[in-house]
């Protein structure tokens, strides 16, 4: 689920960097629009840079707080198959038995 969420989050940072290196290369003065789901409205080229400049941040931000909760429960993993191979090895019968 974790890693599934950082994938979405990447796409979303690629597509708002994509956005603002396009925006970036357009004069001032255009005329922009943003889409607000079938509409379009028109906004000054600084309010959709300031967007997809959130955007990216966000994402970033976002992406660096998964990954640490995805280190975490890598780090909880390998302890918890450390303690049950402990467990194992200390009672060869449980290895043996049936799971109900």
């Amino acid at each position: 689920m974790v890693q599934n969420q950082m994938r979405t989050k990447e796409g979303e940072k690629k597509r708002a960097f994509l956005t603002l290196e396009e925006l970036n290369q357009l004069p001032d003065d255009t005329n922009t629009y943003k889409s607000i789901g079938r509409t379009f409205v028109l906004e000054p080229k600084s309010v959709l840079v300031n967007e997809q400049e959130q955007k990216l941040k966000d994402s970033e931000s976002a992406i660096g707080s998964l990954q640490s909760s995805k280190e975490y429960m890598e780090k909880q993993l390998a302890e918890v198959e450390n303690n049950l191979r402990e467990l194992l090895q200390q009672d060869p019968g449980l290895a043996r038995q049936k799971c109900r």
